[in-house]
């Protein structure tokens, strides 16, 4: 599953984040990247340790941990810390794969889906599309920004080059509490049928009880607390 969330960031506040990053340091992009992706990656990296840096970290972080549908989509375990990255002048991260297993302050955790925040409004630059490769299938995602895009850690992908113009993304990866994606898109159809039947029928209906309870006893059989 690809999904975009729009206005993932007030577009009101979208200015101000985007003036705390012009005053933090940036680094090389191959610092954070796997032995592989280092040979294919030509981007920067932010350093967010500065207190400039943590306050961007953290309220980006809490839009995106509290969004309903990333709750409802992702059924987050675990958040990994946010990168940013800056590309520009020919800048670009060829096809790679998400390193499977993380470190977060010591703790090994699963990646299990990948997210991109778009920082820039697309018409700044050119190129910079994230690009997906699935089964038979490439899908090229250039977002509005403040727009989020969430997909399986499981898929390669890239960003295009940046041929004009600066791109800044945020990224990030989530350890879910289901990890099969097919059954953690079941629960996501599932969690979309009750938000639209909350709409037409009592809580007490047979049939939301029904979905209620179906829902519940899945998520105690797949989830890995």
């Amino acid at each position: 599953m690809l999904l975009t969330i729009a206005d993932l960031i007030d577009p009101d506040q979208l200015p101000l984040l985007r003036d705390e990053l012009a005053n933090l340091t940036w680094r090389d992009g191959r610092v954070t990247a796997g032995k592989v992706a280092k040979g294919v990656k030509k981007n920067e990296q932010a350093d967010l340790t500065s207190n400039t840096g943590r306050k961007f970290h953290s309220i980006a972080m809490a839009a995106i941990s509290s969004h309903p549908v990333i709750l409802a989509a992702a059924r987050p375990k675990r958040f990994s810390n946010l990168l940013v990255s800056r590309t520009s002048d020919g800048g670009h991260y060829g096809p790679h794969m998400d390193n499977a297993l993380m470190k977060k302050s010591g703790d090994v955790f699963r990646s299990d889906l990948s997210f991109t925040l778009f920082l820039t409004p697309p018409e700044d630059y050119d190129g910079g599309e994230l690009i997906i490769h699935t089964a038979g299938t490439t899908q090229a995602v250039k977002c509005a920004a403040g727009d989020l895009v969430l997909y399986p850690s499981s898929h390669l992908h890239e960003v295009a080059p940046v041929t004009r113009g600066v791109r800044l993304a945020c990224v990030g990866w989530i350890e879910s509490l289901i990890a099969d994606d097919a059954k953690r898109d079941m629960l996501f159809d599932l969690e979309n049928l009750r938000v639209s039947l909350r709409a037409s029928l009592p809580t007490q209906s047979a049939e939301l009880l029904t979905l209620d309870k179906t829902v519940a006893n899945l998520l105690r059989m797949w989830a890995n607390p």
